[in-house]
């Protein structure tokens, strides 16, 4: 196994994912599951590409619920990485229930790891969107709200992807995946979903999402020159989703498209690693169709706020510890009202957010000088 790892790293792989991993290894007697010799080899792997490929990260993916997950990074000495499964079905359930609390619930039972790890967060990967990490009650409203053809269910969960599965609503899509930027973790955009590609439930098994990507509207969308009937899977030919409408090469040549959209959008989350490092603290407003917590650093405070309703929504959020700061929208760079002892109100277009940079008073005195600086070289 050392030797195929060496063999991918030497050829400049960035890392792995691991599937599967409570069951590497087996034992007579047992379920195979979480055995110690399985910690024992991930930790020799794991000191392994440590010592010899700086940077590069081992990916762990199980279908278990973080704290159960929780040892697989060990004292930071096992998994870079883990993703965190529960996540992606509650923040479906949060925008269908217009409530924020299925998000909320699910990360405060989220446990803590080392500072050398962290999870991978996602809305969609090539699998179905497993729901066996859900109550029978939640499930079952699931399959109601996403899944009401019986094509679209596969094994415990839902074969469809993102743009399908939010009605290809551009304000939806954007909406969840701006709080899954926020949120702590590393993002994981699954293939296709930056552009909106759809789906093809009448492919068997899990296939319906795995259709080629749609670089172009050229033969086979420019996934590859070979006859159609030689591809892996067909592309995707829907009247809505088919390659003519939805590509690569229109979205890059149009600014509003999704693609760049979420470009912008990455661009401007590197530039703030409170993002990727920070704490996050939830406030609860009394409006609970609107999601908001704070991410704080050392020197850096966010405010993020969600709108998860269909209609535009008032929310006052207490912020008496940040008396005095002005918020400065992060996308726009828009100075909003300094923040005062009283209840901050902000009102929220349908599916609408605000990510703001909370400036303290030295930070905008600074800023006006700077900005004075610059007019005087002018």
């Amino acid at each position: 196994m050392k030797n195929i790892i060496k063999f991918w790293l030497d050829l400049g792989l960035d890392g792995f994912r691991a599937d599967a991993v409570p069951y590497l290894f087996e034992r007579e007697g047992t379920s195979c599951e979480n055995l110690p010799e399985t910690h024992e080899y991930l930790k020799e792997i794991r000191k392994f590409v440590d010592e010899n490929y700086v940077g590069k990260i081992l990916l762990a993916e199980a279908n278990m619920w973080p704290s159960e997950l929780r040892p697989y990074f060990g004292d930071g000495d096992e998994f870079h990485m883990a993703f965190n499964f529960p996540l992606m079905p509650r923040m479906f359930m949060a925008i269908q229930q217009e409530h924020h609390g299925p998000i909320v619930d699910i990360v405060k039972s989220t446990p803590e790891i080392p500072d050398n790890c962290s999870w991978a967060i996602f809305l969609r990967n090539h699998d179905e969107l497993t729901l066996e990490m859900c109550s029978d009650e939640e499930r079952d409203y699931m399959y109601k709200m996403y899944a009401k053809e019986d094509l679209m269910r596969c094994n415990i969960g839902i074969r469809r992807r993102l743009a399908p599965l939010l009605e290809n609503d551009l304000r939806k899509i954007q909406l969840l995946y701006a709080i899954l930027f926020s949120l702590p973790g590393s993002p994981v955009i699954y293939y296709g979903d930056e552009i909106g590609m759809g789906d093809n439930i009448n492919l068997g098994d899990r296939n319906g999402v795995r259709t080629p990507m749609q670089w172009s509207d050229h033969k086979n969308a420019g996934f590859s020159d070979a006859p159609s009937s030689k591809l892996y899977a067909p592309v995707n030919m829907d009247p809505e989703y088919n390659y003519n409408a939805i590509n690569v090469s229109a979205q890059n040549d149009k600014p509003s498209s999704l693609l760049n959209w979420l470009k912008n959008f990455i661009q401007m989350r590197k530039q703030f690693s409170v993002f990727g490092f920070g704490k996050l603290r939830f406030t609860y407003p009394e409006n609970k169709k609107v999601l908001v917590f704070f991410r704080e650093g050392t020197s850096i405070n966010l405010l993020c706020v969600f709108n998860m309703s269909a209609s535009p929504q008032p929310v006052e959020i207490n912020m008496k510890e940040y008396n005095g700061y002005t918020p400065i929208e992060l996308l726009g760079s828009v100075h909003f009202p300094p923040i005062g002892e009283w209840p901050y109100l902000l009102t929220l277009n349908s599916y609408g957010y605000f990510l703001f940079h909370l400036h303290s008073p030295e930070d905008m005195e600074r800023l006006r000088a700077n900005e004075q600086e610059e007019q005087a070289h002018q």
